[in-house]
């Protein structure tokens, strides 16, 4: 995530909604990014949260008013607008949205609304009435037909006691909105990306599975590069500890021909296949209905094979779509992933090394290589994955 907020400039608009004070975790979470940060407050907004809390987290004045001490020609409503990066609007009430809609420009963040050149990005938080009102719908698909941006709200108990969608989304997902808006390489803009992420839990009786240490690390960062690159994404996800974008449409599963299922359900629109998944290749051939016992006597397992998903999605591929694939080697690490990349028919492979210092699995980084069909050949030692998602998708799409 740093990677998209680092040197970048972010102005917070912070309007009046009980929510302000996920407003300070934003500002830390971005600076902590690398990015800088200034913090404009409306009127309401002030009467909720102390501006001096927001200077201290961002390390800048902030705005108060339209023609206070801190304004400045440098952070005029003019100036900020051109300067920044992003105008993220969090809460933002709707108030705010009705006077963005219709171009009401009578404090300092609305004005800088009208001035923006930026993207701007919206995260709505009011009453579910509010929220569902026709007049609160039109100004937010007026806002939306410009080219605004929006994340969430969320559905869920609101402070007034009412339960329904008006929540200010979790600072996670909105945290991943502002870095989609931030990232101006939109190369995969119209494209469809299917990614399998995660492990396959096997099942041997009702408590007990055979899997894998799989994290999910390196298919949730390949499903935000490739939304932030402009893609639509979905995922089927095995168990993982590591959430996946909120942006992304996801299928959970368990076991691999789970797996196999959602991925050729879906696989007929998508443009290009990542198989990230820790697939399993073997499951018990007939697991226990019941818990079994302990005894002492040996347990022995029969295990057959899984299908192998990524060979059946190459051999079937329509012209234009891409497969990429993955390969966790404990040793000859690019020979071997050369050797799968050829036999199953792929664009691309990403060979990771498992175990010892450098093993991939389960961890942020990792040694990695990349190779094409082409014979391209490059390795990324102690590569973040975050990184490594980077580099598949430029080197995917020839940049």
């Amino acid at each position: 995530m740093k990677r998209f907020f680092t040197d970048k400039t972010v102005l917070l608009g912070v309007t009046g909604s009980v929510a302000v004070y996920k407003a300070c975790e934003l500002v830390s979470r971005m600076r902590e990014f690398g990015a800088r940060v200034h913090c404009a407050l409306t009127a309401s907004a002030c009467e909720l949260i102390r501006p001096a809390t927001l200077e201290a987290l961002s390390g800048n004045p902030v705005i108060t008013e339209m023609f206070g001490p801190h304004v400045s020609h440098t952070i005029s409503h003019i100036a900020m607008a051109r300067d920044a990066d992003l105008i993220l609007v969090a809460p933002a009430t709707a108030n705010i949205l009705a006077k963005a809609a219709h171009g009401i420009g009578d404090d300092w963040l609305s004005t800088a609304l009208l001035a923006a050149r930026s993207p701007v990005l919206f995260a709505p938080a009011m009453n579910t009435h509010m929220y569902t009102h026709p007049a609160t719908q039109a100004n937010i698909a007026s806002l939306k037909e410009r080219g605004n941006l929006f994340v969430g709200p969320a559905p869920g108990r609101l402070a007034c006691g009412e339960e329904g969608p008006g929540r200010l989304d979790e600072v996670p997902h909105i945290l991943e909105a502002a870095a989609q808006a931030l990232y101006t390489k939109k190369d995969l803009v119209g494209l469809h990306v299917l990614i399998t992420s995660g492990a396959n839990f096997e099942a041997i009786d009702s408590a007990r599975y055979i899997g894998n240490r799989s994290s999910g690390k390196m298919g949730a960062a390949l499903a935000l590069e490739a939304l932030c690159r402009g893609a639509s994404v979905s995922v089927v996800s095995g168990p993982a500890g590591h959430p996946l974008p909120a942006a992304a449409e996801v299928v959970q599963v368990q076991t691999a021909l789970e797996m196999h299922e959602a991925v050729f359900d879906q696989l007929e629109r998508c443009d290009i296949f990542i198989g990230a998944a820790a697939v399993a290749d073997y499951r018990v051939e007939t697991p226990s209905a019941g818990k079994i016992k302990r005894s002492e006597e040996a347990l022995v397992l029969r295990l057959v094979p899984n299908p192998d998903i990524i060979a059946e999605v190459a051999a079937g591929k329509d012209p234009g779509q891409r497969i990429i694939g993955f390969a966790a080697e404990t040793e000859e690490v690019k020979e071997r992933a050369r050797e799968k990349l050829q036999r199953k028919k792929l664009d691309m492979i990403v060979a990771n090394q498992i175990g010892g210092k450098s093993c991939a699995i389960g961890n942020d980084r990792g040694d990695a290589w990349i190779l094409t069909a082409a014979g391209q050949s490059e390795a990324f030692p102690q590569v973040k994955k975050t990184t490594l998602a980077k580099y598949v998708f430029d080197r995917l799409m020839g940049s």
